[in-house]
């Protein structure tokens, strides 16, 4: 039976909030199918609708938050594919960063860790120190020393074995007034520089100018990891970063942060260049590359910023390259912001099922365009010596591109 509605419920926000956005749930089991964790443990309470169940319980104040039910919760990988399916319109998301906000950060969560991960400059400059040091080539020899479930060990098998390029620039006309501003992220700024550097390349072959937002984090992780006073500051530095763009829309070349920062940034247009080179498709031409590549579609990438058709249009114009999408399932390869540091295990199981749907399309090398996604599936084709070489779509793009001379 449905409890009833807001207005007669004598909760207060945020507690109401939530029990509201359980009440539109009508429990028909829909999302099951299409939940990565359900299908993980095939336990209801690893589903959608079982987390709803959870947190409606919790806002009423019928159950205490203890480890074993906040785990459920903390398990969720945000993934919104239940929100496609949901008959009842659902806004899944929502409740889940609201009743982790209402909960606070799981006393799991490796805030050293995390809190190192958010600052770009000081983790350039350890990557730096760390080639200086060969760390790369002992990581895993490293790692192995670890407890299983460390997070520290998730994070230096994740470690990129490359050195880090320089961070992206944009060029052109400095007086004319940028359409377009990039946001660089904070490990994305780091490690898909190289992407960004190539959305630029590709915006301004397409008639596009482009500025580069500073490097920060944009609280994703704080958001969805119940940080609200964190994520609150972070959505600031959001704000204050665009108001002084001079641009009219923003741009992010991982699907990871478009959610946070368009909740950062209500009512303004906030995209995947990949929408807007789809729509000038026409003037991009590319060399020929004959190869066979593995698509892996972040779940961010199709149910947040709902480009994957636009991006696959955009492949498909490389003369002789041949695109195959993974199946699904699987329906996420297990990233997730920070789950891949805080639950390694599951993590590592819904990757390796992605990996071996990627095995069957037999692919000289895997694209990815959510940087968690392709650094969490690079240490898997590296654990499993598969030797893929894993890129950004955009990357791939640019390095096609054909220029005037």
């Amino acid at each position: 039976m449905m409890s009833m509605p807001l207005e007669k419920s004598p909760l207060h926000a945020p507690a109401g909030r939530i029990a509201e956005l359980a009440d539109q749930c009508v429990q028909c089991g829909l999302c099951l199918p299409v939940c990565p964790t359900y299908a993980l443990d095939r336990n209801e309470a690893e589903s959608p609708r079982g987390r709803i169940a959870i947190a409606s319980v919790l806002a009423r104040g019928l159950a205490e938050p203890g480890a074993g039910l906040r785990e459920h919760l903390d398990h969720c990988l945000g993934c919104l594919n239940c929100e496609k399916v949901c008959p009842a319109n659902v806004q899944y998301g929502e409740l889940l960063i609201e009743t982790r906000a209402l909960l606070g950060p799981a006393p799991r969560r490796p805030r050293l860790l995390l809190g190192l991960v958010k600052r770009p400059a000081l983790l350039r400059a350890l990557r730096r120190l760390g080639g200086w040091l060969a760390l790369p080539r002992w990581k895993n020899r490293l790692a192995r020393r670890l407890p299983q479930h460390s997070p520290w060990r998730a994070a230096l098998l994740d470690l990129p074995t490359g050195t880090p390029v320089a961070p992206v620039r944009a060029s052109g006309n400095k007086s004319e007034q940028p359409r377009l501003a990039l946001f660089p992220g904070c490990v994305a700024s780091i490690d898909d520089a190289e992407a960004q550097q190539a959305a630029v390349t590709l915006l301004q072959a397409a008639g596009f100018h482009v500025s580069v937002l500073p490097a920060f984090c944009c609280g994703a992780m704080d958001l969805h990891g119940g940080a609200a006073t964190a994520a609150g500051q972070a959505a600031q530095q959001v704000r204050r970063a665009w108001a002084d763009s001079g641009a009219s829309q923003l741009l992010s070349v991982t699907p990871g942060c478009l959610g946070t920062l368009r909740r950062a940034l209500p009512g303004l247009s906030v995209l995947d260049p990949v929408e807007l080179l789809a729509a000038r498709a026409g003037s991009l031409h590319f060399r020929p590359l004959a190869q066979r590549v593995a698509l892996h579609l972040p779940c961010t990438q199709i149910n947040v910023a709902r480009t994957d058709a636009a991006l696959l249009q955009l492949l498909r114009r490389v003369p002789e390259l041949e695109v195959l999408p993974l199946p699904r399932p699987p329906y996420c390869c297990g990233a997730a912001g920070s789950h891949l540091l805080e639950f390694p295990a599951r993590a590592g199981q819904l990757r390796d099922a992605t990996l071996r749907q990627a095995a069957t399309l037999e692919p000289q090398q895997l694209l990815s365009s959510n940087i968690g996604c392709r650094l969490h599936l690079a240490s898997g084709i590296d654990q499993q010596g598969l030797h893929w070489p894993s890129q950004h779509p955009l990357t791939l793009l640019a390095r096609q591109l054909e220029t005037s001379p």
